[in-house]
């Protein structure tokens, strides 16, 4: 973490008390010079282009730690010259995959590794965009991290003091932002007629007291850290994904189709429990002739024609040899997933599998994700993790069905519309003389 302890000497150094004198003696107006400060900072125009200069900075450094792909036209640098550079960087697979390449390399993630010096630095800029940035590069940072350090040859693997630091940086972000207070969800009064139905009162011996939804701690409070221990290393990463969580509205599909990859790797191998769920069922549909859905052998059939489930789809994503054969190395390793890491896991794939706004591959690849995950809890004998990943592989069996009767029904109708209609004949009425 060479650069990180570099990073906190030199902001100490900045500002000390000592500097801090120094610069206001030789100061000759100092209340000039902070109002001048004070309305600079609030000027809308001088905050929009500080925070372009500072995206056109960073693009422009990162451009000059990546080699240049001689196959390829796109180049980082040209990201620059957007109206939004930080945006425009975000939303571009290309430069997603270029650093993507080069975080993948077997030496990435030393406490002297430029890139995750970048990421460092860009995080502590404290802009937006940029954080939107740092962010959308967790899911392959947490894979590269979490599977090294739970491989069988993690001894003789090199220091991911950088990977580290970064985690931290972001940890302790969440940590300041959240005042040591912990979070708290209120759970409802179940005993009540309804969610919305008006507490009842009773009477103690000090009064009237409400009897109102209980509360529930969902994470307790932060303390500081200054290095990942292995004690602490399930905080520091749920808090890191709960970070990721809270902004995945920002993030690109690509990325979130490469957390459900790993959190698939994680939960283990394949196993057959994962389709426990998926029993072979009858589900009648009222529409046409009256055929109905069929689940046979993990997929919907109708008339022969098979509807694959998300682990079917999802076998298209999967890395093929040339000679058509599966690559037998998974991306990513199993490793333990205690609740710190389980529970904002599951809320990444909630969103993933039941946004509105995701494509079908980040669905089908949360399907997958969240049916190893109940094959692992299953195993374990994990019941929170029983009952999550439960809950949602019955939602989403239950939004493909909907998703494939409406598009039956919608079918249906547009063939009945095309379908000409033959002329009736003029009606003859018959009147009497």
């Amino acid at each position: 973490m060479d650069f990180a302890t570099n990073k906190m000497a030199t902001t100490t150094t900045n500002y000390s008390p000592s500097s801090s004198s120094t610069s206001t003696s030789s100061t000759p107006h100092p209340t000039t010079t902070t109002t001048t400060t004070t309305a600079t900072s609030s000027d809308p125009m001088h905050s929009w282009w500080e925070s372009i200069s500072k995206a056109r900075s960073r693009i422009l450094s990162l451009s000059s730690l990546l080699p240049s792909d001689p196959h390829s036209s796109f180049s980082i640098s040209s990201l620059a010259d957007s109206d939004r550079p930080a945006l425009s960087f975000l939303s571009s697979i290309e430069a997603y995959n270029l650093l993507s390449s080069a975080l993948s390399n077997p030496g990435s993630g030393s406490g002297s590794d430029p890139l995750c010096q970048w990421l460092y630095e860009t995080f502590l800029l404290q802009d937006t965009h940029l954080r939107f940035v740092v962010l959308s590069f967790i899911p392959l940072l947490l894979g590269l991290y979490l599977s090294r350090i739970h491989s069988s040859d993690s001894a003789s693997s090199p220091s991911l003091a950088g990977f580290e630091a970064v985690l931290l940086a972001i940890y302790s972000s969440e940590a300041k932002a959240r005042g040591g207070k912990a979070v708290l969800v209120q759970i409802p009064d179940l005993s009540q007629p309804s969610l919305y139905h008006t507490p009842r009162t009773k009477v103690s011996s000090t009064g009237l007291s409400s009897v109102g939804p209980s509360v529930g701690v969902l994470s307790p409070p932060l303390e500081p850290q200054i290095a990942v221990k292995s004690t602490k290393r399930p905080i520091i990463v749920g808090v890191v994904l709960d970070c990721y969580f809270k902004q995945i509205s920002q993030m690109p599909s690509w990325s979130k189709v490469e957390l459900c990859t790993f959190a698939a790797s994680w939960a283990g191998q394949d196993c057959v429990c994962k389709d426990k769920l998926d029993v072979a069922k009858e589900i009648h549909v009222g529409i046409g002739n009256g055929n109905g859905y069929f689940l046979e052998n993990n997929g919907y059939e109708n008339n022969g024609y098979e509807i694959d489930d998300a682990v079917d789809e999802m076998e298209k994503l999967s890395i093929q040899r040339n000679d058509g054969t599966e690559e037998a190395e998974a991306k990513g390793v199993r490793i333990p997933l205690p609740w710190e890491i389980l529970q904002p896991l599951l809320r990444i794939l909630g969103h993933c599998l039941l946004g509105m706004l995701n494509s079908q591959d980040v669905k089908d690849a949360a399907s997958v994700a969240v049916r190893r995950l109940y094959a692992r809890g299953s195993h374990d004998l994990a019941p929170q993790a029983i009952l999550a990943t439960r809950s949602l592989i019955q939602l989403d069996n239950r939004a493909r069905e909907a998703a494939k009767l409406a598009a039956a029904a919608s079918a249906n109708v547009s063939s009945n519309v095309n379908t000409p209609s033959k002329a009736k004949k003029p009606e003859i009425l018959l009147v009497s003389k």
